[in-house]
Protein backbone atom coordinates (compact mmCIF):
# COMPACT_ATOMS: atom_id res chain seq x y z
CA UNK A 1 0.00 0.00 0.00
CA UNK A 2 1.47 4.02 -0.48
CA UNK A 3 1.69 6.23 1.85
CA UNK A 4 0.16 8.38 0.24
CA UNK A 5 1.10 11.79 2.62
CA UNK A 6 4.42 11.13 0.48
CA UNK A 7 3.64 11.70 -3.14
CA UNK A 8 6.24 14.67 -3.61
CA UNK A 9 6.35 14.83 -7.48
CA UNK A 10 4.11 17.44 -8.10
CA UNK A 11 4.40 19.02 -5.38
CA UNK A 12 7.98 19.59 -6.46
CA UNK A 13 6.92 21.09 -10.03
CA UNK A 14 4.91 24.16 -7.81
CA UNK A 15 7.53 25.61 -4.89
CA UNK A 16 8.11 29.04 -5.05
CA UNK A 17 11.74 27.53 -5.92
CA UNK A 18 10.23 25.86 -8.64
CA UNK A 19 8.54 28.92 -9.81
CA UNK A 20 12.16 31.31 -9.78
CA UNK A 21 13.98 28.24 -11.67
CA UNK A 22 11.63 28.95 -14.59
CA UNK A 23 11.84 32.49 -14.95
CA UNK A 24 15.93 31.71 -14.74
CA UNK A 25 15.17 29.35 -17.68
CA UNK A 26 13.27 31.41 -19.86
CA UNK A 27 15.74 34.54 -18.79
CA UNK A 28 18.22 32.75 -19.54
CA UNK A 29 17.07 31.33 -23.31
CA UNK A 30 16.36 34.55 -24.15
CA UNK A 31 19.67 35.95 -23.50
CA UNK A 32 21.34 33.02 -25.66
CA UNK A 33 19.42 33.57 -28.10
CA UNK A 34 20.07 37.47 -28.30
CA UNK A 35 23.79 36.56 -27.94
CA UNK A 36 23.62 33.99 -31.02
CA UNK A 37 22.02 37.35 -32.94
CA UNK A 38 24.30 39.39 -31.76
CA UNK A 39 22.29 41.48 -29.76
CA UNK A 40 24.44 40.63 -26.67
CA UNK A 41 28.45 40.82 -25.62
CA UNK A 42 29.76 37.21 -25.70
CA UNK A 43 31.47 38.37 -22.54
CA UNK A 44 28.21 39.22 -21.01
CA UNK A 45 26.37 36.02 -22.16
CA UNK A 46 29.11 34.20 -20.15
CA UNK A 47 29.23 35.98 -17.13
CA UNK A 48 24.85 36.31 -17.28
CA UNK A 49 25.16 32.64 -17.52
CA UNK A 50 27.80 31.36 -15.04
CA UNK A 51 26.41 33.95 -12.02
CA UNK A 52 22.99 34.01 -12.83
CA UNK A 53 21.01 32.71 -9.36
CA UNK A 54 18.72 33.23 -6.83
CA UNK A 55 17.86 33.47 -3.44
CA UNK A 56 14.06 33.10 -2.45
CA UNK A 57 14.76 34.53 0.80
CA UNK A 58 16.19 38.10 -0.90
CA UNK A 59 13.35 38.29 -3.21
CA UNK A 60 10.97 38.45 -0.66
CA UNK A 61 12.98 40.69 0.70
CA UNK A 62 12.78 42.80 -2.02
CA UNK A 63 9.20 42.58 -2.82
CA UNK A 64 8.16 43.51 0.42
CA UNK A 65 9.93 46.94 -0.84
CA UNK A 66 9.02 47.14 -4.61
CA UNK A 67 5.35 45.16 -4.58
CA UNK A 68 6.56 43.61 -7.80
CA UNK A 69 7.70 39.93 -7.89
CA UNK A 70 9.55 39.85 -11.37
CA UNK A 71 11.33 43.39 -10.63
CA UNK A 72 11.93 41.57 -6.92
CA UNK A 73 13.35 38.41 -8.75
CA UNK A 74 15.63 40.33 -11.53
CA UNK A 75 16.80 42.20 -8.83
CA UNK A 76 18.36 39.98 -6.77
CA UNK A 77 19.63 37.90 -9.85
CA UNK A 78 21.42 41.35 -10.75
CA UNK A 79 22.85 41.47 -7.52
CA UNK A 80 24.74 38.01 -8.62
CA UNK A 81 25.46 38.95 -12.10
CA UNK A 82 26.85 42.53 -11.68
CA UNK A 83 27.64 44.38 -14.68
CA UNK A 84 26.50 42.08 -17.25
CA UNK A 85 22.62 42.18 -15.41
CA UNK A 86 21.84 44.65 -17.70
CA UNK A 87 21.35 42.72 -20.74
CA UNK A 88 18.87 40.18 -18.62
CA UNK A 89 15.17 40.47 -19.72
CA UNK A 90 16.12 42.96 -22.86
CA UNK A 91 12.99 44.53 -24.35
CA UNK A 92 11.16 42.40 -22.17
CA UNK A 93 7.56 42.39 -20.09
CA UNK A 94 7.20 40.92 -16.92
CA UNK A 95 4.44 38.43 -18.69
CA UNK A 96 7.46 36.97 -21.10
CA UNK A 97 8.21 35.61 -18.27
CA UNK A 98 5.68 34.62 -16.52
CA UNK A 99 3.37 33.36 -19.02
CA UNK A 100 6.40 31.42 -20.60
CA UNK A 101 8.03 29.66 -17.23
CA UNK A 102 4.08 29.40 -16.67
CA UNK A 103 3.80 26.79 -19.63
CA UNK A 104 6.93 25.00 -18.59
CA UNK A 105 5.25 23.93 -15.34
CA UNK A 106 1.80 23.17 -17.14
CA UNK A 107 3.51 21.09 -19.63
CA UNK A 108 6.11 19.37 -16.54
CA UNK A 109 2.47 18.94 -14.91
CA UNK A 110 0.89 16.81 -17.89
CA UNK A 111 3.84 14.62 -18.61
CA UNK A 112 3.75 13.76 -14.64
CA UNK A 113 0.04 13.05 -15.34
CA UNK A 114 0.16 11.33 -18.06
CA UNK A 115 2.60 8.89 -16.55
CA UNK A 116 0.16 8.38 -13.56
CA UNK A 117 -2.67 7.66 -15.91
CA UNK A 118 -0.82 4.68 -17.77
CA UNK A 119 -0.49 3.42 -14.34
CA UNK A 120 -3.67 3.66 -13.55
CA UNK A 121 -5.20 2.64 -16.86
CA UNK A 122 -2.86 -0.56 -15.94
CA UNK A 123 -4.31 -1.42 -12.97
CA UNK A 124 -7.75 -1.00 -13.92
CA UNK A 125 -6.98 -3.16 -16.90
CA UNK A 126 -5.60 -6.17 -14.83
CA UNK A 127 -8.75 -6.01 -12.79
CA UNK A 128 -10.62 -6.31 -15.46
CA UNK A 129 -9.07 -8.79 -16.70
CA UNK A 130 -9.20 -10.99 -13.49
CA UNK A 131 -12.84 -10.76 -13.68
CA UNK A 132 -13.88 -10.48 -16.69
CA UNK A 133 -16.37 -13.85 -15.86
CA UNK A 134 -17.01 -12.56 -12.32
CA UNK A 135 -20.69 -12.22 -12.89
CA UNK A 136 -23.03 -9.69 -10.91
CA UNK A 137 -25.89 -7.56 -11.89
CA UNK A 138 -25.98 -4.87 -13.87
CA UNK A 139 -27.50 -1.55 -11.84
CA UNK A 140 -30.34 1.44 -13.29
CA UNK A 141 -31.54 3.96 -10.62
CA UNK A 142 -29.98 2.03 -8.08
CA UNK A 143 -32.53 -1.38 -8.62
CA UNK A 144 -31.14 -4.29 -10.12
CA UNK A 145 -31.42 -4.58 -13.83
CA UNK A 146 -29.82 -7.71 -15.82
CA UNK A 147 -26.43 -9.74 -15.93
CA UNK A 148 -23.11 -7.93 -16.19
CA UNK A 149 -20.17 -8.86 -14.91
CA UNK A 150 -17.40 -6.88 -12.58
CA UNK A 151 -14.59 -6.55 -15.92
CA UNK A 152 -16.83 -5.85 -17.69
CA UNK A 153 -17.91 -2.73 -15.42
CA UNK A 154 -14.23 -1.90 -15.22
CA UNK A 155 -13.64 -1.96 -18.32
CA UNK A 156 -16.15 0.82 -19.03
CA UNK A 157 -13.69 2.90 -16.31
CA UNK A 158 -10.76 2.07 -18.77
CA UNK A 159 -12.38 3.25 -21.62
CA UNK A 160 -12.80 6.35 -19.94
CA UNK A 161 -9.35 6.39 -18.71
CA UNK A 162 -7.99 5.91 -21.94
CA UNK A 163 -10.25 8.77 -23.01
CA UNK A 164 -8.28 11.26 -20.39
CA UNK A 165 -5.04 9.78 -21.95
CA UNK A 166 -6.00 11.25 -24.91
CA UNK A 167 -7.29 14.75 -23.42
CA UNK A 168 -3.81 15.21 -22.13
CA UNK A 169 -1.97 14.70 -24.83
CA UNK A 170 -3.96 17.28 -26.62
CA UNK A 171 -3.64 19.69 -24.12
CA UNK A 172 0.05 19.23 -23.57
CA UNK A 173 0.16 20.77 -26.91
CA UNK A 174 -2.50 23.57 -25.83
CA UNK A 175 -0.30 24.64 -22.92
CA UNK A 176 3.37 24.31 -24.27
CA UNK A 177 2.99 27.64 -25.78
CA UNK A 178 5.19 30.83 -24.80
CA UNK A 179 5.54 34.68 -24.85
CA UNK A 180 8.44 36.97 -25.72
CA UNK A 181 6.52 39.93 -27.62
CA UNK A 182 7.17 42.95 -25.25
CA UNK A 183 4.99 44.75 -23.59
CA UNK A 184 1.10 44.26 -24.95
CA UNK A 185 2.55 41.85 -27.57
CA UNK A 186 3.98 44.29 -30.15
CA UNK A 187 7.78 43.37 -30.08
CA UNK A 188 8.51 46.82 -30.20
CA UNK A 189 11.41 45.87 -28.26
CA UNK A 190 12.24 42.03 -29.11
CA UNK A 191 12.07 40.45 -32.19
CA UNK A 192 9.50 37.88 -33.08
CA UNK A 193 12.98 35.74 -34.24
CA UNK A 194 14.13 36.07 -30.57
CA UNK A 195 10.75 34.92 -29.28
CA UNK A 196 10.68 31.93 -31.80
CA UNK A 197 13.95 30.92 -31.18
CA UNK A 198 14.06 31.26 -27.21
CA UNK A 199 10.63 29.24 -27.13
CA UNK A 200 12.08 26.42 -29.49
CA UNK A 201 15.30 26.12 -26.95
CA UNK A 202 12.49 25.65 -24.19
CA UNK A 203 10.20 22.91 -26.36
CA UNK A 204 7.50 25.36 -26.41
CA UNK A 205 5.53 27.00 -29.61
CA UNK A 206 5.12 30.99 -29.61
CA UNK A 207 1.30 31.88 -29.18
CA UNK A 208 -0.26 32.93 -32.33
CA UNK A 209 -1.28 36.12 -31.40
CA UNK A 210 -0.46 37.39 -27.48
CA UNK A 211 -1.57 40.70 -25.87
CA UNK A 212 0.71 41.16 -22.87
CA UNK A 213 -0.17 37.64 -21.68
CA UNK A 214 -1.11 34.51 -23.30
CA UNK A 215 -5.09 34.18 -23.99
CA UNK A 216 -6.26 32.48 -20.63
CA UNK A 217 -8.70 29.56 -22.34
CA UNK A 218 -5.63 28.12 -22.56
CA UNK A 219 -5.52 27.80 -19.07
CA UNK A 220 -9.36 26.94 -18.60
CA UNK A 221 -8.57 24.18 -21.28
CA UNK A 222 -5.63 22.51 -18.75
CA UNK A 223 -8.33 23.11 -15.45
CA UNK A 224 -11.31 21.90 -17.54
CA UNK A 225 -9.57 18.63 -18.36
CA UNK A 226 -8.07 17.88 -14.67
CA UNK A 227 -11.79 18.34 -13.35
CA UNK A 228 -13.12 16.09 -16.35
CA UNK A 229 -10.60 13.54 -14.68
CA UNK A 230 -10.98 14.25 -11.64
CA UNK A 231 -14.69 14.01 -12.10
CA UNK A 232 -14.33 10.47 -13.77
CA UNK A 233 -12.39 9.82 -10.71
CA UNK A 234 -15.40 10.67 -8.09
CA UNK A 235 -17.60 8.23 -10.44
CA UNK A 236 -15.05 5.35 -10.19
CA UNK A 237 -15.19 6.37 -6.38
CA UNK A 238 -18.85 6.39 -5.73
CA UNK A 239 -19.30 3.42 -7.42
CA UNK A 240 -16.89 1.77 -5.20
CA UNK A 241 -19.09 3.24 -2.58
CA UNK A 242 -22.60 2.18 -3.53
CA UNK A 243 -20.71 -1.52 -3.80
CA UNK A 244 -19.79 -1.68 -0.47
CA UNK A 245 -22.74 -0.46 1.11
CA UNK A 246 -23.53 -3.42 4.05
CA UNK A 247 -26.76 -4.63 2.28
CA UNK A 248 -24.57 -5.04 -1.30
CA UNK A 249 -21.12 -5.55 -0.37
CA UNK A 250 -19.57 -6.90 -3.46
CA UNK A 251 -16.41 -4.83 -3.03
CA UNK A 252 -14.30 -3.41 -0.57
CA UNK A 253 -12.09 -1.08 0.08
CA UNK A 254 -9.02 -2.51 1.88
CA UNK A 255 -8.78 -2.65 5.51
CA UNK A 256 -5.27 -3.11 6.87
CA UNK A 257 -4.09 -4.77 10.00
CA UNK A 258 -4.53 -1.71 12.80
CA UNK A 259 -7.35 0.04 11.05
CA UNK A 260 -10.09 1.09 12.60
CA UNK A 261 -13.21 2.89 11.39
CA UNK A 262 -15.07 4.09 13.88
CA UNK A 263 -14.08 5.71 17.60
CA UNK A 264 -17.57 4.45 18.72
CA UNK A 265 -18.40 1.51 16.52
CA UNK A 266 -16.31 -1.16 16.18
CA UNK A 267 -17.22 -2.91 13.35
CA UNK A 268 -17.32 -0.22 11.22
CA UNK A 269 -15.02 -0.58 7.45
CA UNK A 270 -15.48 2.69 5.87
CA UNK A 271 -15.06 3.61 1.97
CA UNK A 272 -13.02 6.60 3.38
CA UNK A 273 -10.31 6.73 0.47
CA UNK A 274 -13.42 7.07 -2.08
CA UNK A 275 -15.77 9.74 -0.28
CA UNK A 276 -11.88 11.56 0.24
CA UNK A 277 -11.93 11.55 -3.56
CA UNK A 278 -15.41 12.46 -3.61
CA UNK A 279 -14.24 15.64 -2.25
CA UNK A 280 -11.66 16.56 -3.66
CA UNK A 281 -13.37 16.48 -6.79
CA UNK A 282 -15.67 18.90 -6.01
CA UNK A 283 -12.65 21.38 -5.40
CA UNK A 284 -10.85 20.90 -9.09
CA UNK A 285 -14.09 21.40 -10.08
CA UNK A 286 -14.85 24.73 -8.16
CA UNK A 287 -11.18 26.08 -9.86
CA UNK A 288 -12.35 25.17 -13.94
CA UNK A 289 -15.16 27.37 -12.83
CA UNK A 290 -13.05 29.75 -11.79
CA UNK A 291 -10.69 29.60 -14.85
CA UNK A 292 -13.20 30.45 -17.47
CA UNK A 293 -13.36 33.29 -15.24
CA UNK A 294 -9.85 34.59 -16.00
CA UNK A 295 -11.16 34.95 -19.57
CA UNK A 296 -12.59 38.35 -19.55
CA UNK A 297 -9.05 40.19 -19.01
CA UNK A 298 -9.27 44.33 -19.36
CA UNK A 299 -7.95 45.49 -22.75
CA UNK A 300 -4.58 44.13 -23.32
CA UNK A 301 -3.90 42.68 -19.85
CA UNK A 302 -5.05 43.06 -16.45
CA UNK A 303 -3.72 40.68 -13.29
CA UNK A 304 -7.16 39.35 -11.90
CA UNK A 305 -6.38 36.09 -13.75
CA UNK A 306 -3.30 35.87 -11.65
CA UNK A 307 -4.42 35.77 -7.66
CA UNK A 308 -6.90 32.85 -9.36
CA UNK A 309 -3.94 31.03 -10.43
CA UNK A 310 -1.61 31.47 -7.93
CA UNK A 311 -3.86 28.78 -5.96
CA UNK A 312 -5.74 27.16 -8.60
CA UNK A 313 -3.18 26.10 -11.22
CA UNK A 314 -0.72 24.54 -7.87
CA UNK A 315 -3.70 23.33 -5.97
CA UNK A 316 -5.14 21.54 -8.70
CA UNK A 317 -2.45 19.55 -9.93
CA UNK A 318 -1.56 18.51 -6.95
CA UNK A 319 -4.95 17.50 -6.05
CA UNK A 320 -5.36 15.57 -9.35
CA UNK A 321 -1.87 13.95 -8.87
CA UNK A 322 -3.11 12.39 -5.63
CA UNK A 323 -6.25 11.46 -6.78
CA UNK A 324 -5.28 9.72 -9.80
CA UNK A 325 -2.35 7.62 -7.68
CA UNK A 326 -4.95 7.54 -4.94
CA UNK A 327 -7.66 5.68 -6.83
CA UNK A 328 -4.83 3.46 -8.80
CA UNK A 329 -3.63 1.93 -5.25
CA UNK A 330 -7.66 1.65 -4.39
CA UNK A 331 -8.41 -0.12 -8.04
CA UNK A 332 -5.05 -2.72 -7.27
CA UNK A 333 -5.86 -3.40 -3.90
CA UNK A 334 -10.06 -3.39 -3.83
CA UNK A 335 -11.52 -6.68 -2.18
CA UNK A 336 -13.75 -7.95 -4.77
CA UNK A 337 -16.49 -10.28 -3.31
CA UNK A 338 -17.88 -12.50 -6.03
CA UNK A 339 -20.40 -14.98 -3.62
CA UNK A 340 -22.43 -11.67 -2.57
CA UNK A 341 -22.26 -10.71 -6.24
CA UNK A 342 -23.96 -14.19 -6.76
CA UNK A 343 -26.09 -13.81 -3.80
CA UNK A 344 -27.62 -10.26 -4.57
CA UNK A 345 -28.33 -12.00 -8.24
CA UNK A 346 -30.05 -14.48 -7.12
CA UNK A 347 -32.94 -12.51 -5.18
CA UNK A 348 -36.18 -12.76 -5.71
CA UNK A 349 -35.71 -15.91 -7.03
CA UNK A 350 -34.55 -14.71 -10.59
CA UNK A 351 -36.35 -11.77 -10.95
CA UNK A 352 -33.62 -9.88 -13.37
CA UNK A 353 -33.98 -12.43 -15.78
CA UNK A 354 -37.52 -11.12 -16.21
CA UNK A 355 -36.95 -9.93 -19.76
CA UNK A 356 -35.53 -13.03 -21.01
CA UNK A 357 -39.04 -14.73 -20.00
CA UNK A 358 -40.75 -12.03 -21.77
CA UNK A 359 -38.71 -13.09 -24.58
CA UNK A 360 -39.26 -16.65 -24.84
CA UNK A 361 -42.82 -15.98 -24.25
CA UNK A 362 -43.50 -13.65 -27.04
CA UNK A 363 -41.48 -16.13 -29.37
CA UNK A 364 -43.64 -19.12 -28.88
CA UNK A 365 -46.94 -16.49 -30.05
CA UNK A 366 -47.86 -14.56 -27.43
CA UNK A 367 -48.58 -10.68 -27.63
CA UNK A 368 -45.36 -8.88 -25.99
CA UNK A 369 -48.14 -6.72 -24.22
CA UNK A 370 -50.13 -9.93 -22.54
CA UNK A 371 -46.11 -11.77 -22.13
CA UNK A 372 -45.36 -8.55 -20.08
CA UNK A 373 -48.61 -8.22 -18.08
CA UNK A 374 -47.67 -12.56 -17.21
CA UNK A 375 -44.26 -12.01 -16.23
CA UNK A 376 -44.73 -8.62 -14.40
CA UNK A 377 -47.62 -9.87 -12.07
CA UNK A 378 -45.10 -12.96 -11.51
CA UNK A 379 -42.18 -10.58 -10.76
CA UNK A 380 -44.12 -7.91 -8.78
CA UNK A 381 -45.39 -10.89 -6.36
CA UNK A 382 -41.78 -12.07 -5.66
CA UNK A 383 -40.91 -8.69 -5.23
CA UNK A 384 -39.26 -7.74 -1.90
CA UNK A 385 -40.83 -10.82 -0.21
CA UNK A 386 -38.65 -12.32 2.34
CA UNK A 387 -39.78 -15.90 0.54
CA UNK A 388 -39.97 -14.56 -2.84
CA UNK A 389 -39.27 -16.68 -5.97
CA UNK A 390 -39.73 -15.24 -9.22
CA UNK A 391 -38.70 -18.47 -11.17
CA UNK A 392 -40.87 -20.85 -9.08
CA UNK A 393 -43.81 -18.45 -9.95
CA UNK A 394 -43.47 -18.85 -13.54
CA UNK A 395 -42.86 -22.07 -13.52
CA UNK A 396 -46.56 -21.89 -12.12
CA UNK A 397 -48.00 -20.25 -13.91
CA UNK A 398 -49.99 -21.75 -16.34
CA UNK A 399 -49.80 -19.60 -19.56
CA UNK A 400 -45.77 -20.37 -19.25
CA UNK A 401 -45.97 -23.41 -18.24
CA UNK A 402 -48.27 -23.94 -21.92
CA UNK A 403 -45.55 -22.30 -24.08
CA UNK A 404 -42.60 -22.96 -22.47
CA UNK A 405 -40.94 -26.20 -21.57
CA UNK A 406 -38.94 -26.81 -18.15
CA UNK A 407 -35.87 -26.73 -20.19
CA UNK A 408 -36.83 -23.66 -22.10
CA UNK A 409 -37.97 -21.91 -18.53
CA UNK A 410 -34.11 -23.04 -17.25
CA UNK A 411 -32.53 -21.29 -20.02
CA UNK A 412 -34.38 -18.20 -19.33
CA UNK A 413 -32.22 -17.55 -16.23
CA UNK A 414 -29.00 -18.89 -17.34
CA UNK A 415 -27.22 -15.81 -16.85
CA UNK A 416 -24.06 -16.64 -19.46
CA UNK A 417 -27.10 -15.46 -22.09
CA UNK A 418 -26.28 -11.97 -20.88
CA UNK A 419 -22.55 -12.10 -21.51
CA UNK A 420 -22.39 -13.73 -24.58
CA UNK A 421 -21.04 -10.59 -26.60
CA UNK A 422 -18.64 -9.29 -23.96
CA UNK A 423 -15.76 -10.80 -25.32
CA UNK A 424 -16.14 -7.82 -28.27
CA UNK A 425 -15.85 -5.44 -25.54
CA UNK A 426 -12.62 -6.60 -23.82
CA UNK A 427 -11.15 -7.09 -27.47
CA UNK A 428 -11.73 -3.43 -28.47
CA UNK A 429 -9.70 -2.83 -25.05
CA UNK A 430 -7.57 -5.08 -25.20
CA UNK A 431 -8.46 -6.91 -22.07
Amino acid sequence: MIDRYTLPAMGNLWTETAKYQAWLRVELAVCQVQADLGEIPPEALTAIKTQAAFDPERIRELEAQVRHDVIAFLTNVNERVGPAGRYIHRGLTSSDVLDTALALQLVASVDLLLQEVETLSQAIRYRAQEHRQTVMIGRSHGVHGEPITFGFKLAGWLAEVLRHRERLVRLRSQVAVGKISGAVGTYANVSPRVEALACQALGLVPDTASTQVISRDRHAEYLQTLALLAASIERFAVEIRNLQRTDVLEVEEFFSPGQKGSSAMPHKRNPIRSERLTGLARLIRAYAGAALENLALWHERDISHSSVERMALPDASILTHFMVVEITDLVKHLLVYPQNMRRNLQVYGGVVFSQQVLLALVDKGMSREAAYQVVQACAHQAWNQPEGNFRHLVSQDPQVSALLSPAELAHCFDPQYHLQHLEEIYQRLSI
